[in-house]
């Protein structure tokens, strides 16, 4: 399976190494906000690795898509938070 930083890499649609730093930070970032959301898989399965990648091409650069990257991640980010899959949250 691809690693994340050439599977956003891929999706950036970025060849050069050059924001490799970059891309990482912002991979850590998309995997805390998940967490925050409650959203702690215990794999890095297709749905999650969307999210990520969602998550970075809105926040890389300026996007004219902005908007529409945001609602998306927001939608998977609240799918994913009310699976019960997807969360460490007790079911009582």
């Amino acid at each position: 399976m691809t690693d994340l930083r050439t599977l956003v890499k891929m999706a950036l649609r970025i060849k050069t190494d050059s924001f490799d730093e970059e891309i990482d930070s912002l991979i850590s970032a998309a995997l805390l906000d998940l967490n925050v959301a409650g959203v702690v898989p215990e794999e890095l399965d297709e749905l999650v690795r969307r999210a990520i990648c969602t998550y970075c091409k809105m926040n890389f650069g300026l996007p004219e898509d902005y908007d529409r990257l945001k609602l998306s991640y927001d939608e998977q980010k609240a799918q994913m938070s009310n699976a019960t899959n997807y969360t460490n949250w007790e079911v009582s």
